[in-house]
Parts: C-alpha cells; structure tokens; sequence
C-alpha cells in the first residue's frame, strides 16, 4: 500500500494559472541566512559558498576531499535544493592548520566566495532562515492579479506544509518507509534512514493541517492549543501559557502548530488533542513505524508567512518574487497558492516533459 502525498487545501483560492518555475538554475536562488556574524578565530574553518546544481551533502563532500579529509570534519546548517544557485555556510574543522586558499576548494559548480574562522561548528538547524529570489515564467495571468495574489500570501501567510521535496521522486518516500518499518527493505545508511522517518513526519504532519482547514479550524483556537513562535520554532506549552495566548494568535504574534509525530503524549490537550488523535488514526502503520525508530513528540507552526518580500514585474511579463523564510520551510508553500508550477526546461509546448 502507498500512501499519497496529502493534498492540502488551497488558503486563497486556486493558483492564477500555470507558470514556468526552474527553467534555469538562476531562476531559484537561494542565500543562508546564518544569523550571526564568525568570530574569525577558532578551530573551525567557516566557508562561504555558492553551489549550482549541487546539492549540499555533495558539495560537502566535496570540500572534504578537496583538503584530504574525512567527510564528517565537514557540517552545514541545513539542505539546500540541487536545481538552483544556493549560497551556504560549510564548516570545516582543522584545528591548529591555516585556512585553504579558495581556489583549492572550488570545483565545477562550487564557487567560494569567503573564508573565515569560527569557535563552534555549524550544526543543523542552527541558522535563521533563507532568502529566496525566485523567477517564474510565461505565467498564464496577469501582473495585477498576481499582485493582488501576493499582497494576500504575504499579509495572511499561507498553510506550512513540507513541499513535494520531503517525498522524494514521484513522492515514493513514504512507501519505501512503510517497507522499511515492515523489514522489507534496508535503507542502508544513517542518512537515508533519517530522510524516509522525515518523510513520515512530513506526511502526517500536512494530514493535520489538511483536516484543520477542511473542519473550518485553520485560523480558529481551540481548547488544548499549543502555539508557537513563527521565527524561532520555540512553543508554549500548556503549562507554560499566561493566558493571552488567543489574543497574541490574532495578532500575529505567535501561530498554531501541528505534530511532528513521535513516542510519547501529545503536547495538546482537550479538543486539539482528541482531533489530532483521530487523524493520527487513519496511519497506525506509519505513527508507530516513527514511535519504534525512537523519534520523540515535537510540534511546528501551521502558518507561514515571508517577510521582506517583493513582486516585480520584469520585461517581457516575468515575475521575479524575493522573500525571507525561517529555516526548515518551503517556498514552494508560498508559491502553490500564487500559480500552478511547470517544471520544464523548455516551452510549454516543447518536447521536455514538464510536471505540475
């Protein structure tokens, strides 16, 4: 049995119409956002680099075995897409040796484009967030309405569910985990284990907030909520609410979040926890596939919204989209509720196969 990827309903109506989206890798670029500034002193080498179609545990691996080392010397804050230019933070720890030149680290595809120090390494998840320059194509409607669109997304902000990413090619992830949990396949390596458990989460994750705003409850409070800060991922827990937390959800403050299933309670209570108990029970295989590999309760903010954005429309009718995002989200959440995406390197009418 393959479980499909869930649907979620659209927040603001159907996409406009179709667009082309990653025609070329300059139309996705991507820059970390790493929060803070290296100390530029430490043991660990920190290297500012720009990838094109490279993904970042290949490029990585490259850094290591361009200096002779062993690939887990080297450690980045958090994946970045293969088909796009990224700019991302490795580090690289050589205690007690100088930094490499750039050009002993830059190879096809892997430019670096600064060199530091830093005290600490870089480990996942640490970084604030990323800023997306996103270029669609032969979008099949007009510049008004898309701004309209986006002046909408960006004031209401759109459902955080994980993008079509999470699942893998043809969004098969969750299956080959359903057959690993059933001891019909081994995944091999640490690394693909921990991307199927994602997948998982991801999937049951996006089943909440499918049924939250299928029941009419997406921008509601109800009694047992746990809520959380957009920004940072920290939660108020019941027991740590001061009452007011309705109020600061109507202004923005702090938003609703779902479950990142995993043993143990749930966070909620009362009637947020009895409806996320009844979806969770439309996947028994799957919640205690998660609950067997050890993954504990953890929760994430229904809603996203992008700050520091931008529309413009450039010549011949193109739309160039920036846009900030925390860490561990998806633009293409943002961009499901503005046009329906065609992923092709040639016309509509080319020969490519193209995916929507």
């Amino acid at each position: 049995m393959q479980e499909d990827p869930i649907e979620t309903p659209f927040l603001h109506g159907s996409p406009l119409g179709r667009a082309q989206f990653k025609a070329i890798p300059d139309d996705f670029v991507v820059e970390e956002l790493l929060g803070f500034e290296p100390s530029g002193v430490g043991e660990h080498c920190l290297v500012w680099v720009e990838k094109r179609d490279l993904d970042s545990n290949a490029a990585g691996a490259r850094l290591a075995d361009a200096l002779g080392l062993r690939r887990r010397l080297v450690s980045h804050c958090g994946l970045k897409d293969r088909n796009a230019v990224t700019r991302q933070w490795f580090s690289i720890h050589i205690p007690g040796q100088p930094s490499p030149e750039p050009e002993a680290l830059e190879s096809e595809g892997l430019r670096v484009l600064r060199v530091t120090r830093n005290t600490r390494k870089l480990r996942r998840g640490i970084h604030l967030g990323n800023r997306f320059t996103i270029r669609l194509r032969q979008c099949e409607f007009d510049a008004t309405a898309a701004k309209e669109r986006w002046d909408l997304i960006t004031r209401e902000g759109v459902p955080n569910v994980f993008g079509q990413q999470r699942f893998g090619n043809e969004g098969r992830n969750v299956a080959k985990a359903m057959a690993m949990f059933r001891g019909e396949f081994n995944p091999g390596d640490r690394l693909l284990r921990g991307i199927l458990l994602s997948s998982v989460r991801s999937h049951l994750f996006n089943a909440v907030v499918a049924e939250r705003m299928a029941q009419g409850l997406w921008n509601q409070t109800m009694k047992g909520e746990v809520y959380g800060f957009p920004d940072n991922g920290t939660l108020l827990l019941i027991g740590n609410q001061r009452g007011d937390e309705a109020e600061r959800f109507a202004a923005g403050r702090v938003e609703l979040t779902a479950p990142l299933w995993g043993c143990g309670e749930l966070h909620t209570v009362e009637d947020v926890q009895k409806m996320e108990l009844e979806v969770m029970a439309r996947y028994p295989e799957l919640t205690k596939g998660l609950e067997d590999a050890g993954l504990r309760q953890e929760r994430r903010v229904m809603r996203l919204r992008p700050t520091h954005s931008d529309l413009v429309v450039l010549e011949g009718g193109d739309l160039q989209l920036s846009f900030n995002l925390p860490r561990g989200t998806f633009a293409t959440a943002l961009l499901r509720e503005l046009a329906l995406l065609v992923e092709c390197k040639q016309d509509f009418e080319g020969d490519a196969p193209c995916q929507e």
